[in-house]
C-alpha cells in the first residue's frame, strides 16, 4: 500500500506542472532544460557523496537510463505538441490512453496478467476522464495533435514498462539523476538563452517536479505493477483541476467533478486492490 502512496504523491506533485508552465514566460523545452539544471546540481550533491558513491552503476548499465530518458522526452514534448495542435481534451484523453498501452503490453513484457479488477478501474477511469473533458473531438485540422497524443500515451506505456523492468536495479535517486542528465545532454543543443526572470520557477521544478517527484515514482514502481501505476496515472488530471482552482482562479464544470468523482474512486478501488 505505502509504495502505492509514493506514486500518489508524485503523480500529485507533477499535476502542479501546468500551473508553472502557465505562468513561466519561456519555452516548454527552455523550462525543462533549466528545471532539470538545478535538479542536477542538487542531486549531485548526494550522488557523489563518499557514503552513496556505491549506489553509482557500471558504466554497462547506463544504457537503462538512457534509453528511459529518450521515452520521457518523447513523452513530454509530444504531450505539449498535441495541448498546442489540438483541444486540451484530445490531448489529455489521447495521452491516457497509455493504461491500454500497459494492459495490452505487460503481459507479454513483465507477465503481469490483468485481473478482472484492473480491467473495471480503466473502464470506469477512461469514463470519468471522458466525462471530466467533455468527449474526444476529432477534425482534420487537429489530427497532427491527436497522433501526438497518442505517441505521448504510448511513450508514457514505455515509460512505466521500462521502469518497471529494470528500475529494480538502480537506487531511484540514480535513476532520477541519469535519466535527467542525458535530458539535458538531448537538450542542450536548442538551447542559446539564459531567461533570469523564471530563475524561481526552476528552482521550484527542479526540486520538486525533477527530483522529490521522479525518486518517489521510480521508488513506488519497484513494488507496484506497471498496470495499477498506470491507473492510478489517471489522477493527475483530477489532481490538475483542483491546483488550476486555486491558483489560476479556473472553476471547473460539473463535467469535470463528476468524471473526477469517478476517476477517484477507480484510484480507491486500485488502492484497496492493494491492501486485501
Amino acid at each position: 500500500m505505502k509504495h502505492s502512496f509514493y506514486i500518489l504523491i508524485a503523480i500529485f506533485l507533477w499535476s502542479s506542472l501546468g500551473v508553472f508552465v502557465r505562468i513561466s514566460l519561456v519555452e516548454i523545452h527552455v523550462l525543462i532544460f533549466y528545471a532539470l539544471i538545478i535538479s542536477l546540481v542538487i542531486q549531485s550533491i548526494i550522488v557523489f557523496h563518499p557514503k552513496f558513491r556505491h549506489n553509482l552503476p557500471p558504466l554497462k548499465k547506463l544504457k537503462y537510463p538512457f534509453f528511459f530518458s529518450i521515452g520521457s522526452l518523447i513523452n513530454t514534448f509530444t504531450f505539449f505538441y498535441a495541448f498546442k495542435n489540438t483541444t486540451i481534451a484530445n490531448a489529455v484523453l489521447t495521452h491516457y490512453t497509455a493504461p491500454i498501452f500497459v494492459a495490452l503490453l505487460a503481459p507479454f513484457v513483465l507477465k503481469e496478467m490483468v485481473t478482472k479488477r484492473l480491467v473495471v478501474v480503466i473502464v470506469l477511469a477512461t469514463i470519468g476522464l471522458w466525462i471530466m473533458l467533455d468527449g474526444l473531438s476529432i477534425s482534420l485540422n487537429q489530427s497532427s495533435g491527436i497522433i501526438a497524443g497518442i505517441i505521448s500515451g504510448l511513450a508514457y506505456a514505455f515509460i512505466l514498462i521500462y521502469v518497471r523492468k529494470y528500475g529494480r536495479d538502480f537506487h531511484p535517486l540514480i535513476l532520477a539523476f541519469f535519466t535527467n542528465f542525458f535530458i539535458v545532454l538531448m537538450l542542450l543543443p536548442f538551447i542559446h538563452e539564459i531567461p533570469a526572470t523564471s530563475l524561481w520557477i526552476y528552482i521550484f521544478m527542479g526540486i520538486v517536479h525533477s527530483t522529490i517527484a521522479p525518486i518517489l515514482y521510480y521508488k513506488g514502481l519497484q513494488n507496484v505493477t506497471a498496470n495499477k501505476a498506470a491507473v492510478l496515472g489517471y489522477l493527475e488530471p483530477v489532481c490538475a483541476i483542483i491546483f488550476s482552482l486555486i491558483f489560476l482562479n479556473e472553476i471547473p464544470g460539473l463535467n469535470s467533478l463528476f468524471g473526477g468523482v469517478l476517476i477517484i474512486v477507480s484510484g480507491y478501488i486500485t488502492l484497496k486492490g492493494d491492501s486485501s
